[in-house]
């Protein structure tokens, strides 16, 4: 996206993401969990939160839905509202892992393009997907808030799954199967991945 501010110059202020991470005891980067609506990703990623926070880590879930009563609130369901959900929340976790912070997202985030924006954003190894794969007949009989079912009657349009695709990762570093795993198994296999590849100890 074009930066239409002038004259601004960014500002170094002396403490980088390296000696946040050494205060913090761990790396900071992104763990984007992507998947249909009602697919678990707030579940699984609520799991893989408390574990972190457990052990001490410096931790934070952005959540699609809490995300769009404030800084997103100006923003609808439309293909182009939807990328531009997705390039701020970008950068808002990006501010987040420099931080030094395990910044979980939990976002539909329907479009491989605006998933791979975000991780340009980021060094090599800073952004991880987590593809939370749930059939939809299963996020249907999931679904509480009803929004398949209004989606199917047509009083929501842009539903992704129902009138509105949803483009699966090609090549994400984890794929959770919460038709088969249960929310411990799936969080479980989020913090291997971690663990095995060096962010905590």
């Amino acid at each position: 996206m074009e930066n239409k501010s002038s004259n601004v110059v960014w500002h170094d202020h002396g403490i980088d993401k390296k000696q946040r991470e050494e205060r913090n005891g761990h790396k900071g980067l992104i763990i984007w969990f992507t998947g249909l609506p009602s697919s678990g990703k707030s579940t699984v990623a609520s799991a893989v939160q408390k574990a972190l926070f457990e052990k001490g880590c410096f931790t934070y879930i952005l959540d699609g839905d809490n995300i769009r009563h404030g800084l997103n609130k100006d923003l609808g369901f439309s293909p182009g509202d939807r990328e531009e959900n997705i390039r701020r929340i970008g950068e808002v976790a990006k501010l987040f892992a420099d931080a030094g912070a395990f910044a979980l997202t939990a976002f539909v985030s329907p479009y491989r393009k605006g998933r791979d924006l975000v991780r340009e954003l980021m060094e090599e190894g800073d952004f991880v997907e987590v593809y939370v794969k749930t059939s939809l007949e299963e996020c249907e009989k999931r679904d509480v808030k009803g929004l398949y079912k209004k989606a199917r009657c047509g009083e929501i349009p842009d539903f992704t799954g129902v009138s509105a695709p949803y483009e699966e990762p090609l090549k994400p570093e984890i794929i959770v199967d919460t038709d088969a795993e249960s929310e411990q198994e799936s969080a479980e296999k989020v913090l291997k991945y971690l663990r095995d590849n060096g962010y905590f100890k």
